[in-house]
């Protein structure tokens, strides 16, 4: 048997059991799926890739076991158990007494037409499934196991490991010589970052940030159930792959989001998730996951051509070009320029400021959060904070928007544009990002949000479940207290009227060239 082919008695088994349960079956490069009108049984194929080893009924075994333990955690209302399948290749039951001539995981079968890919390619994606996947990815994080220092889980040789595997695979299956060079510049580029990242790498393993992740999430391991999100298909045949940095782990589902020209939704599911854990320092990382990530799907469309013909191979190939360029893209570094926001409670900042983050591919840090979280609460969390006190003291603001300077610094080191969302009534404050840009060597610019009273007012009283804690009261304070803008200060301001039905294509004209 080759490394990839399933042997005749495989084929037999797969062909009697549809028949003899009356079952469509899918196959992918790894697995057969027989889907009856109720259920769903995946059975593995006989195969070794390197990275995944099926080729012994034991290894298929564990590697069943594995895989209903591990999707209980996301989706325990679909997986059900392993069953063993006994009798013949030409006679098989699933289920019952008697040797095991293969295994499969039961499963209960979710509607048709409902995975996230195929919205995708339908352009039906909408804003509440990206952040139902925010949430449910960012929570799903914070409580999975996490790996200690003496696993090798996490490793910066094991990630550079699994990184090289992917040109092991990719290039004898190469023909054209673009493509050959144009994977031989992103490993150069592979070899040279790892250099700057491995101490990084090591770092987060020991802070904690190498979990048992999902592992494989992509739009096609994600389904709708009754309009809930829910999350499938975990890896479970290599704990290399799925003991993983989690900035790893969103770098692959943002990746599938660009393949399918979501662009402004990768950042919102970015950004939201981002806000939701606080991690911005894993985006020093990020690049180099996008493009490990994209080279990991552009090696599966490979593997998969290799078992198909004609239309479906040169589809394969044309879905291999689109992600070895999305991995080439990420080996440069993109214009970056930190902008602040200005303006009272109510101005419209943090939404506008959100769109504005989705459509030029930045990163948007609320100071309403990050105050919180800098002293232990969570974003909706209401602190009964009055006015000059509790986490809103002349210190704890202090503390607070040094903190935001630190965290937009983590953001343009990385290589991506910052949008600081937070009133910068103060000179001080303001002058603290004009020098940090100045540093940086980045554009810099403020964006004064304005509304009328009126306005203003009826949005602060219309808040709900936001992470803003101000009142009226507080707005009438930010009025009496806040420090003009100085004449240096004008030059780069862009002036948003956010009662305007066009206040972000106003942003967009004035920012959009560094962007083009």
């Amino acid at each position: 048997m080759s490394n990839n082919t399933a042997p005749d008695s495989s084929l037999t088994l797969i062909k009697a059991l549809s028949e003899a349960n009356g079952c469509e079956v899918v196959e992918t490069h790894i697995s057969w799926l027989l889907l009856s009108e109720q259920y769903a049984y995946k059975i593995k194929k006989p195969v070794n890739f390197g990275f995944l080893d099926f080729s012994t009924l034991e290894k298929r075994r564990f590697c069943c076991t594995e895989e209903l333990r591990l999707n209980k955690r996301l989706a325990a209302e679909l997986y059900l158990e392993v069953l063993p399948i006994i009798g013949t290749p030409d006679r098989p039951e699933l289920g019952g007494a008697g040797t095991a001539i293969e295994y499969a995981v039961k499963m209960i079968r979710f509607p048709s037409g409902q995975l996230l890919s195929e919205y995708a390619k339908l352009g039906q994606l909408n804003s509440d499934e990206i952040d139902q996947l925010a949430e449910l990815v960012s929570g799903f994080h914070e409580t999975i196991a996490r790996t200690d220092q003496n696993s090798p889980y996490g490793d910066s040789a094991n990630i550079t490991h699994w990184f090289i595997e992917n040109f092991e695979h990719i290039e004898p299956l190469l023909i054209d010589g673009a493509q050959k060079q144009q994977l031989q510049n992103i490993r150069q580029w592979g070899d040279s970052e790892v250099c700057h990242l491995a101490a990084l790498m090591q770092q987060r393993k020991k802070q904690g940030y190498v979990r048992e992740c999902h592992g494989d999430l992509h739009l096609s391991n994600i389904t709708l159930i009754d309009g809930k999100v829910v999350l499938f298909d975990c890896i479970e045949f290599n704990p290399m792959l799925r003991w993983i940095d989690v900035i790893s782990e969103v770098a692959f589902l943002f990746i599938d989001l660009l393949h399918f020209n979501y662009v402004h939704y990768a950042y919102r599911f970015l950004n939201r998730y981002l806000q939701q854990t606080g991690d911005y320092h894993g985006l020093a990382l990020l690049r180099y996951y996008l493009v490990y990530r994209a080279l990991v799907r552009a090696k599966v469309s490979l593997l998969r051509k290799a078992q198909q013909q004609d239309e479906s191979a040169r589809q394969t190939l044309c879905e291999y070009t689109t992600f070895a360029d999305l991995a080439e893209r990420f080996t440069r570094r993109r214009q970056t320029v930190l902008i602040i926001t200005h303006g009272y409670s109510g101005s419209g900042k943090s939404t506008i400021a959100a769109q504005l983050a989705e459509a030029i591919g930045a990163f948007q840090i609320r100071s309403d959060i990050e105050r919180k979280r800098l002293f232990g609460y969570r974003a909706n969390a209401q602190t009964d904070s009055g006015i000059d006190s509790g986490l809103y003291t002349e210190q704890a603001s202090l503390k607070t928007y040094q903190h935001l300077k630190e965290l937009a610094k983590t953001v343009l080191d990385a290589g991506f544009p910052a949008i600081i969302d937070a009133t910068f009534l103060k000179t001080e404050q303001r002058y603290l990002f004009r020098q940090l840009a100045a540093d940086c060597g980045v554009p810099f610019h403020i964006v004064s949000f304005q509304a009328s009273d009126r306005e203003l007012c009826k949005r602060i009283n219309l808040r709900q479940g936001d992470a803003s804690e101000a009142s009226v009261a507080v707005l009438h304070r930010q009025q009496q207290s806040a420090q003009p803008l100085s004449e240096q200060e004008q030059s780069g301001l862009i002036t948003v009227n956010t009662e305007s039905d066009n206040a972000l294509q106003t942003l967009l004209d004035q920012l959009g060239h560094y962007f083009q």
